[in-house]
């Protein structure tokens, strides 16, 4: 396999007379060197028609092929060593530790993506046998999930590894036989040209077809635009803010072929904390929530930025220990200036909101973000829904409700999330069945007792929620039904056994679970 510039561009280079930019040290905000290339419409061109050349080869790949692919890729990333997570460090001013654990989440899903394909039954294969004696007479109908073609993935800031360049997104459309065209986030492009690089290698070791995987790198709108409206793009992953999100969106949707665009967004989290387990555990859950929302530095998607109660003595000191964590919390080093920049002017925006107040603020010095909690009545938050929308930070905001009324028409207003979290004794979560309904209607993870900011890589994990969270609500952007993103069903009608897929042959020769005839057995057919 040739390491082509299309496949990898601008690996460490720049590129005399083309557009440069220059990665920052999140630290001290002095630049890093060398300066990075930015992709050209050309270049984002040759990587998706590599991408499509390897399109036929790739996804008709075994699925054996495809995990040790897989897990190729994670040992290549393990290789890099200290060298990664030192110079991820200076790019995101993210502590090694958490970029330790994350490389960890990274290669575990790709080694879970892998254990997938090798059980086979993502692909949800359906038979049913022709019955000539019928009148009409039913033909034989097989059908399959099959690969969509070449992916578009876009790299997030606030995970340089776990949802960057080797992360979910990569990992399931690869997973699912769907070659990458990857638009490197110009928050952390040397990370994302050694991971690259990891990735290659990979693909050459393992006898991937060339154009398998390509990064194009770039801080302009026009790259990720001429990667989305490429007539040869068959869908596209993305993970940050709803500007961009549904910018993408947008774009997809005035193709002549319109592709799905698998975004996720913005979302504020809400948690409920109900009366009961407010008098039981009322410091102890203080403590939590504002663990939540400093964890990170506040710069997790499913930070819980809003929180709700209902108005008493245990509310108000509830709401005065949470104060006191979030304003006594260390302030943090944000992703980039322009983050902490916008995370400033958000918590001045929420706090001019009329009938919204700041109850506390960590003192933080020039570079830094302190944790904010504002404070506002259930009134109005319910005239002012712009208080509902994500400031991406350490802040969030207490909405006090008068009533139980109140605190159900908060709920009511609410729109879509990635989670909700309910706090509440049996007792409480009996009384307040009615709210738990309401909420699953607005979220696509629903906690109790618990805190949002844990998202587990696994198979029953939901991270997607109606929109403006993402713009699929019936898709999840972390765990193994992923992979379902990037494929689309066929149905194989009258096909002679020889020429079927492996998981659709009478012999069932990958022993997948299957639905024959309305059953579901790992069976053959016909015997």
């Amino acid at each position: 396999m040739q390491l082509t510039g299309a496949q990898l561009i601008g690996f460490g280079t720049s590129r005399q007379g083309t557009t440069t930019f220059t990665g920052m040290d999140a630290g001290t905000g002095q630049a890093l060197s060398p300066d990075f290339h930015e992709a050209t419409a050309a270049e984002v061109d040759q990587a998706v028609q590599l991408a499509a050349a390897a399109f036929p080869a790739y996804s008709h790949t075994t699925p054996e092929k495809r995990a040790a692919f897989l897990e190729r890729i994670g040992d290549e990333i393990m290789a890099l060593g200290d060298e990664l997570l030192e110079g991820c460090t200076r790019e995101t001013a993210l502590p090694a530790a958490r970029l330790t654990g994350e490389r960890g989440r990274t290669v575990g899903q790709l080694k879970l993506f892998a254990a997938v394909l090798r059980e086979g039954s993502w692909v949800e294969a359906r038979i049913d046998t022709a019955l000539p004696d019928r009148q009409p007479p039913r033909p034989d109908l097989r059908r399959m999930l099959i690969p969509l073609g070449p992916v578009g993935v876009f790299g997030a800031s606030n995970f340089p590894l776990a949802f960057s360049v080797a992360g979910g997104d990569t990992a399931s459309a690869l997973a699912a036989g769907c070659p990458v065209v990857f638009k490197g986030h110009p928050a952390h492009p040397a990370t994302s040209e050694r991971v690259a690089a990891a990735i290659i290698r990979a693909a050459r070791a393992t006898g991937m077809p060339e154009g398998v995987f390509s990064l194009v790198q770039g801080g302009s709108v026009a790259v990720g635009m001429a990667l989305v409206e490429h007539p040869l793009v068959k869908a596209i992953g993305f993970t940050g803010s709803f500007r961009g999100g549904k910018a993408l969106f947008d774009a997809a949707n005035r193709r002549e072929e319109p592709i799905p665009v698998y975004a996720e967004m913005g979302s504020t989290n809400p948690v409920f904390v109900l009366p009961g387990i407010l008098r039981e555990k009322g410091a102890a859950l203080a403590e939590g929530l504002a663990a939540s929302v400093t964890l990170g530095v506040g710069q997790f998607c499913t930070n819980p930025g809003l929180f709700v109660a209902l108005q008493g003595e245990e509310t108000t000191d509830f709401i005065h220990k949470t104060g006191q964590a979030l304003a006594g919390s260390a302030p943090g080093a944000m992703l980039t200036g322009n983050m902490l920049k916008a995370y400033r002017s958000g918590v001045d925006r929420l706090a001019a909101v009329p009938g919204t107040r700041v109850a506390a603020r960590a003192q933080a010095p020039d570079g830094r973000a302190g944790a904010a909690l504002l404070q506002a009545e259930a009134r109005a938050f319910l005239e002012h829904p712009e208080l509902a929308e994500e400031v991406f930070g350490p802040s969030t905001v207490a909405v006090v409700a008068g009533s139980r009324e109140e605190l159900m028409a908060v709920a009511d207003g609410l729109k879509g999330h990635l989670t909700a979290t309910v706090h509440g004794t049996a007792e409480d979560l009996r009384e307040y069945q009615p709210l738990l309904q309401r909420l699953a209607q607005k979220v696509g993870r629903l906690v109790i007792n618990g805190f949002p900011t844990g998202v587990e890589v696994s198979y029953a994990m939901q991270h997607g929620g109606p929109y403006p969270a993402t713009t699929d609500s019936r898709t999840t952007s972390v765990g193994t039904a992923a992979i379902s993103r990037f494929a689309r069903p066929l149905c194989y009608q009258g096909f002679p056994d020889e020429l079927l897929p492996d998981a659709l042959k009478n012999a069932n020769p990958l022993n997948v679970w299957r639905m024959v005839n309305g059953e579901w057995t790992k069976g053959k057919v016909g015997s």
